[in-house]
């Protein structure tokens, strides 16, 4: 189905003297669609689009049955608009770019229409980057988190402890093990299938139960799980927060007492 919509998008821009080109990322580049994948269409017209979200959403409703539409702000990305449809029901984000924008990407991807073959000219000249953590970034927020969420088990807000794990899942953990396994750092995406069998067993281990011996056991498990990907990944010139990390282990300590 994603293909069907893909290729009717393609015929219906292509009649719009706007549109430069169309193009597809994510999962159709891996040819790895199945039911469950999402479309990723990236619009690129002559005049710039994403500054008006009603007329990134009057595009999108020419290009099948739009059910409803909102910018991804939420992931940092508000060119992005996040879509979905019906007959059949499929989540499409198109990304609305100029040509200049078109330069800087994460990915090739291929193309569905190229007018005049500007697209192409633009992907055999430039290289795509996927940004990779920033390790010193990360260095100098652990061993804060960690306190943090300390102070949500001492203080007995379970909930707001278990949420935080997602987030260090999905920004520390997950990014980190994908780059120790050769893949792109993609948050938490595929690890079922995609890390080696012991570092998925690592990450799962940072899944907590509703309960203060399993939240401080995850977050012991964190602790040491982040301490092997430092050692395994990070370069010599990162600053190691070494007096942070002892003064809030020691907190942790004092917090797995009481």
């Amino acid at each position: 189905m994603q293909k069907e919509f893909a290729a009717n998008a393609r015929d219906v821009v292509s009649q719009d003297p706007s549109v430069i080109g169309l193009a597809v990322g994510g999962s159709w580049l891996s040819n790895e669609i199945d039911e469950y994948s999402d479309l990723d269409l990236i619009l690129v017209t002559k005049q710039k689009v994403s500054s008006s979200p009603q007329e990134m959403i009057a595009y999108a409703q020419r290009l099948g049955n739009f059910l409803n539409g909102f910018t991804g702000e939420h992931v940092g990305e508000p060119r992005v608009l996040i879509c979905l449809y019906d007959d059949p029901l499929l989540h499409v984000d198109i990304k609305f770019l100029t040509l200049d924008e078109f330069h800087q990407r994460v990915e090739n991807p291929h193309l569905l229409l190229d007018r005049e073959g500007q697209l192409q000219q633009i992907l055999d000249s430039t290289q795509a980057h996927f940004p990779l953590p920033d390790y010193q970034w990360i260095e100098d927020r652990f061993w804060t988190w960690v306190h943090y969420a300390l102070l949500k088990i001492g203080r007995g807000e379970y909930t707001e402890a278990f949420d935080f794990f997602g987030y260090l899942r999905m920004v520390v953990f997950g990014p980190l093990l994908h780059l120790k396994n050769k893949l792109l750092p993609r948050g938490v995406r595929k690890v079922e299938t995609l890390l080696a069998p012991q570092d998925f067993q690592q990450i799962k281990s940072t899944i907590p139960t509703y309960a203060r011996t399993s939240l401080l056991e995850s977050l012991q498990n964190g602790v040491e799980l982040y301490r092997d990907l430092r050692k395994a990944l990070y370069p010599t010139d990162i600053v190691v927060r070494t007096n942070t990390e002892t003064q809030v282990m020691k907190y942790f300590e004092k917090i797995a007492q009481m």
